[in-house]
């Protein structure tokens, strides 16, 4: 991808990564699998710091229920988007994984600081 050059920015000091992807196009399954590796993996983060949207547009069936990743992505805390429908949902959800990554970073905090003292 012609954006490559801009990842190392991207992903300095990231506490977090959202990957939203269409589960409707078979590339953006494999897609997801490179964009996991490089701003996961490498990172390294851990999983519960990546949380995987696939979006449903507007119109299209999305099958909510037979959506398999493989593994390592099936690790991976899962949301389906759908704004027609629910977008309640979603928003709650995001609330749910800032604040997971919020109180990932306190933690972090106090596990240096404390190291420091001692």
């Amino acid at each position: 991808s012609r954006f490559e050059t801009c990842w190392p920015a991207l992903m300095k000091d990231s506490h977090g990564v959202i990957i939203i992807f269409n589960p409707d196009l078979p590339s953006h399954l494999k897609e997801i699998e490179m964009w996991y590796s490089c701003f996961v993996q490498q990172q390294p983060l851990l999983d519960n710091q990546c949380l995987l949207v696939a979006h449903h547009k507007p119109g299209s069936a999305g099958d909510t229920e037979n959506l398999s990743l493989a593994y390592p992505l099936n690790k991976l805390k899962l949301i389906h988007s759908n704004l027609e429908d629910d977008p309640e949902d979603v928003r709650m959800e995001f609330m749910k994984y800032f604040r997971s990554i919020i109180t990932f970073i306190n933690e972090s905090r106090e596990r240096e600081e404390m190291s420091i003292i001692s």
